[in-house]
């Protein structure tokens, strides 16, 4: 499929569904965090610890995934892992443990690393092929579904334990995925007219310089990742405990989030344009750190509520860009690479806050995320000349 408009479009919406569902799900069970940590009775170290799972099992299948895409097809492996991901969505209520807990994360982990290469993959194929900066809407369908999923996660909290919750998410992610992922599968992947039979077939050996950039880019992938693995999983907590927060109040905080992330994406592509790769990581991250500063420092809800939205808003287009240059200097290796760097930061996130926040609090170890999102600036700033090729 090289230049048929219409199978494009139909590509574009299909991949953003998936991109949707992902988000969707996960933020079912980010909401859910605080209810999961009273029924296994973790404590912050130990929940940390716990947590460790999801990031264990995404980085562990990452690099596995690339090659099955190479492989197989990202349509194919995208479908597969988002089965996956709909069945281990269930597991985390029938827990009772910290240790039981993190077994099961690292299912539903490996199913989450794995869409997440997949459906890049695909994405940077979608994104050269049409020529255009179009990655940021994908992930902008990731927060959306995010967003919605948070939403509904406070509303139904009331009313509906937390096995029933994710069960129910099972149920709409098996009916999504086998919907789309039956149109999916009848796609071919677009083939920009720049890249060779052979680059297609199978995986080159990257020399040092490019190697280096997909590093360089995946360092930036790790900075943004850690402050949205942070704000899922330790965000809604920090709201309860800190500032008395409501639990629907405090899943309102990673839904707010969300939408600032999403408003962010969805003008993603204009601000591409307009202001080119190393501006927009550069003003993305210096915005996510002064949110972030606000968000955990706050000594009021509404105050933390803005610097969430505001680190939100910061935070959209840092990994899209990372990813997306990552994948288009070396296919899905490069996502490969970029995103097993960049869910190292979630892999260092959980466990990194939970201790320090019984060292010090869990409002102090927030800060920590803004210290990555200045980085995450500076290094897109150095790394200007090679953004721009």
């Amino acid at each position: 499929m090289r230049g048929n408009r219409s199978d494009l479009t139909r590509l574009r919406i299909l991949l953003t569904t998936f991109f949707a569902l992902d988000g969707f799900v996960f933020a079912g069970w980010v909401v859910r965090i605080p209810a999961i940590k009273h029924q296994t009775d973790a404590t912050a170290s130990t929940l940390g610890l716990a947590l460790l799972g999801v990031s264990a099992g995404a980085v562990i299948t990452m690099t596995l995934t690339g090659r099955l895409c190479r492989r197989y097809g990202s349509h194919q492996v995208t479908v597969a892992c988002a089965v996956l991901l709909s069945l281990s969505i269930a597991l985390p209520p029938l827990t009772h443990s910290a240790l039981t807990l993190g077994m099961v994360l690292l299912v539903f982990g490996a199913a989450y690393g794995g869409i997440n290469v997949a459906f890049n993959s695909a994405a940077v194929d979608l994104v050269r092929a049409l020529r255009r900066p179009i990655m940021p809407s994908f992930h902008a369908a990731f927060s959306l579904g995010g967003m919605v999923g948070a939403g509904l996660g406070g509303v139904v909290a009331a009313h509906l334990s937390p096995t029933r919750h994710l069960l129910g998410l099972t149920v709409v992610g098996l009916l999504v995925t086998a919907v789309a992922g039956r149109q999916l599968l009848r796609l071919e992947p677009p083939v920009p007219p720049e890249r060779t039979q052979r680059e297609t077939g199978a995986p080159r050996r990257l020399d040092r310089r490019t190697r280096t950039l997909v590093i360089v880019f995946g360092l930036i992938a790790l900075c943004t990742a850690y402050g949205e693995g942070a704000m899922a999983d330790w965000g809604a907590l920090h709201l309860q405990e800190d500032l008395d927060a409501s639990p629907g109040v405090a899943a309102i905080g990673y839904s707010l989030f969300a939408l600032t992330m999403t408003a962010g994406r969805l003008t993603g592509t204009t601000l591409l344009e307009r202001l080119g790769r190393t501006r927009t990581v550069v003003a993305g991250g210096t915005t996510a750190a002064a949110g972030m500063l606000l968000g955990s420092l706050a000594p009021s809800l509404w105050a933390a509520l803005l610097g969430f939205g505001v680190a939100g808003l910061g935070l959209a287009n840092l990994f899209p860009v990372a990813v997306e240059r990552a994948g288009t200097l070396a296919g899905p290796t490069g996502v490969a690479i970029a995103s097993t760097l960049g869910y190292g930061g979630m892999l260092l996130g959980p466990p990194a806050i939970g201790f320090m926040a019984d060292w010090f609090s869990l409002s102090t170890a927030l800060t920590s995320v803004a210290a990555l999102a200045a980085v995450a600036a500076a290094i897109g700033l150095t790394t200007r000349h090679a953004a721009t090729r």
